[in-house]
């Protein structure tokens, strides 16, 4: 049984999306690419024309290097703006996959000082690029659709809420089941988000939601690279906490102590290539849960048991909500 760290579980929308939105989202699709064949001079008009700071050079839609205006400046220092872009761009370049999360763009845009990262499909085609910018300015756009979504879903929030102020039992619970298959790439994300929808129409305190977004989305992708034949995800919704279970059948863990340890990963090589598996999956879990249990049988199956307490403070006071949609409709 493992506590989770108070003092790191507060969870922003921004990390949010952050953790749980995919690449292909907040990429910029209309790419400006180089040419293999164009001389720095043409590069330094383009770059001039289109007031941009570098480009991939694209060959049959494969990126095979990249340029920036650093490259131009040296080369008019040297007076080689007539040299080929293919003697002088960069060939090792940093793409991202279009189905990897934001988190892998931050850590590369930040941490490792990358100014753009192209974004490719599964065949290495180019099909957009992620800034600095652009990546500001999705996230931003994705706030706004959130928050234009709550606002709509307000009316449905007060009326699931009543679950638990207006049924009188000696302990009321609601429990709802996802099942997740194994290497569905494409639904991967989904059960997350309709854990958080869930949660946010029994007017769930939104803290808890990022929380509980965050945790789930990384447990549900757990299930798609790890496991052979998919798992299971159950919710359960108290007055005073959320407990959630995953349970997936699969080759199971040898060494829990070891899969604990931020970075490790037993994923094959070609589920990092896409983006995925880098190892922080339950050290994130841990971070944002206020109990996680790890249990596996090394062959057969894994059970990750999270638990997230509301406190003081449960479920939104009906009256609250209840100013909340007068002023909404004003």
């Amino acid at each position: 049984m493992i506590a989770g760290n108070m003092s790191n579980q507060e969870i922003t929308k921004v990390q949010e999306l952050i953790y749980t939105t995919r690449v292909d989202l907040v990429m910029a699709p209309d790419v400006i690419v180089i040419d293999p064949d164009m001389t720095m001079s043409q590069v330094k008009e383009l770059m001039r024309n289109k007031r941009i700071s570098g480009a991939p050079v694209v060959n049959e839609r494969r990126v095979i290097g990249i340029v920036t205006m650093s490259d131009v400046i040296r080369s008019m220092e040297q007076g080689k703006l007539d040299s080929p872009v293919v003697d002088v761009m960069t060939r090792e370049v940093r793409t991202v996959p279009m189905d990897a999360m934001v988190s892998d763009v931050v850590n590369n845009l930040g941490r490792r000082g990358f100014s753009r990262l192209p974004v490719v499909d599964h065949d290495g085609n180019l099909l957009g690029i992620v800034t600095t910018g652009t990546l500001i300015r999705s996230l931003l756009l994705q706030l706004d659709k959130s928050f234009q979504k709550n606002e709509a879903e307000k009316l449905y929030t007060y009326r699931a809420s009543h679950i638990f102020h207006d049924i009188s039992s000696d302990d009321t619970s609601l429990t709802l089941r996802y099942f997740v298959n194994e290497r569905d790439f494409d639904n991967a994300g989904k059960a997350s988000s309709l854990i958080k929808r869930s949660l946010q129409r029994l007017v769930v305190r939104p803290q808890i939601v990022r929380r509980v977004g965050v945790a789930v989305y990384e447990a549900e992708m757990n299930l798609v690279i790890h496991t052979d034949i998919g798992g299971e995800i159950t919710v359960e919704v108290r007055k005073d906490r959320v407990n959630i279970s995953a349970v997936d059948h699969g080759p199971g863990i040898e060494d829990l102590k070891q899969v604990l340890q931020p970075g490790f990963s037993t994923a094959p090589e070609w589920i990092r290539d896409m983006g995925f598996g880098a190892g922080m999956g339950l050290a994130n879990i841990k971070r944002v849960s206020d109990v996680m249990k790890l249990t596996s049988a090394p062959g057969y199956w894994t059970k990750l048991e999270l638990v997230f307490n509301f406190g003081l403070d449960t479920l939104e006071p009906k009256a609250e909500l209840q100013k909340s949609l007068t002023r909404s409709s004003q």
